[in-house]
């Protein structure tokens, strides 16, 4: 297959953009950045892991580990954890199982050239990758996650984590890290108070297995979860030592919608993510404009995108390749619109280039080498 080419060049103005283009203003990006090292000093013995599924980006995880303060990054899938650790990032967390002696060895390579650790959930994984380890002379460090009620993966708290801690200890080639205790659905209740409510219970949960691996005799000093819409939470609880928000260096519309404690919007961090589109089309029979920019430029999964400068015109589906916007108002072929992507992870996923502009210029263009189903 053809290599995407880029949408633009370094110097090019908004007008020289070929659209449909994935577009982050930097200002914003490095504020947010910023803003999240600022927060998480409020939060001593806790550091910040961000989860690269949002950006998939080498180049923006050096950024948060080198202005930022972030100690490593979370990765979701075995080709973002190459993407980072070719790209230069030196410390990764896979937060996800990797089934399979032939995705194991590619992890067990990795280590050979960065710090990695991998999450775990069975006994027939556990043994796979001792295997695996022992075969390819490396040690992999080996972290359980835990199910703290996202029905997702996991073993169950309190015993079902000594019974595979003690597995791990007793193998050669791997070593027993800590927990990952992460509740993904969470991350956008709206109620503030609902979220929090959440991570309550989770960390009981967390107690409750960490009181277990201790009365087994199995030291853990490492407990990692939260995401953009909690992490304040988990650091807040006592018992995880990290977290893990993604979408905080991006944001999207449908963050936006969470409440604070205070009854007002999340607007803690700034939107630097936009989708770029082009108006290819406007008819009067009815009303509406229509974009170059659909299903394929787009996750729709967490609803529609939002018009940045038209917030009170609305995005419908056109299909893959088309947007439609009513009413058109006064939008006129060749305008460039600026959509706020309702859910920034797939949207990111589904695009080969990062546009990074500032003040009215591409700054640079970054590939997204992370991106794809995760093979």
């Amino acid at each position: 297959m053809a290599a995407c080419p880029k949408p633009c060049r370094v110097g090019d103005t908004l007008a020289d953009i070929e659209t449909p283009a994935l577009v982050v203003c930097l200002n914003k990006l490095e504020e947010n950045i910023r803003k999240m090292k600022t927060v998480m000093a409020n939060y001593p013995g806790v550091v910040c892991r961000p989860h690269v599924k949002t950006h998939k980006s080498p180049d923006i995880a050096r950024l948060q580990m080198k202005e930022g303060g972030a100690v490593g990054v979370c990765c979701q899938t075995l080709t973002e954890a190459e993407a980072m650790v070719f790209g230069g990032v030196s410390d990764i967390l896979i937060t996800n199982q990797i089934i399979g002696k032939p995705k194991l060895r590619r992890v067990a390579s990795l280590t050979k050239q960065a710090k990695v650790a991998v999450c775990v959930d069975s006994e027939v994984n556990v043994r796979d990758l001792s295997e695996v380890a022992v075969e390819m002379g490396v040690t992999v460090d080996v972290v359980i996650e835990v199910h703290v009620g996202g029905l997702r993966c996991g073993v169950e708290p309190g015993d079902a984590v000594v019974a595979l801690a003690k597995t791990i200890v007793a193998l050669p080639g791997i070593i027993f890290k800590g927990l990952l205790c992460y509740q993904g659905k969470n991350q956008h209740v709206r109620s503030a108070q609902e979220r929090k409510k959440t991570v309550d219970m989770v960390a009981e949960k967390v107690r409750r297995s960490l009181e277990a691996l201790k009365a087994a005799g199995i030291e853990c000093n490492y407990v990692t979860g939260g995401g953009t819409g909690s992490f304040q939470y988990e650091a807040s609880s006592k018992v995880f030592t990290e977290v893990e928000p993604g979408s905080y260096v991006m944001m999207d519309a449908d963050y936006r919608k969470n409440l604070v404690e205070d009854g007002n919007f999340f607007t803690d961090f700034q939107q630097s993510l936009f989708v770029v589109s082009t108006v290819q089309s406007v008819s009067s029979t009815p009303e509406r404009a229509v974009l170059d920019a659909g299903m394929k430029a787009l996750s729709l999964d967490s609803g529609e995108p939002v018009l940045s400068q038209y917030p009170d015109l609305t995005y419908h589906n056109g299909g893959d390749e088309h947007g439609v916007v009513v009413p058109a108002r006064d939008l006129k072929i060749g305008d460039k619109v600026w959509l706020v992507p309702g859910h920034c992870d797939p949207t990111v996923n589904m695009h080969s280039w990062i546009v990074g502009m500032r003040d009215g210029r591409v700054e640079c263009v970054w590939p997204i080498s992370g991106r794809g189903p995760g093979v």
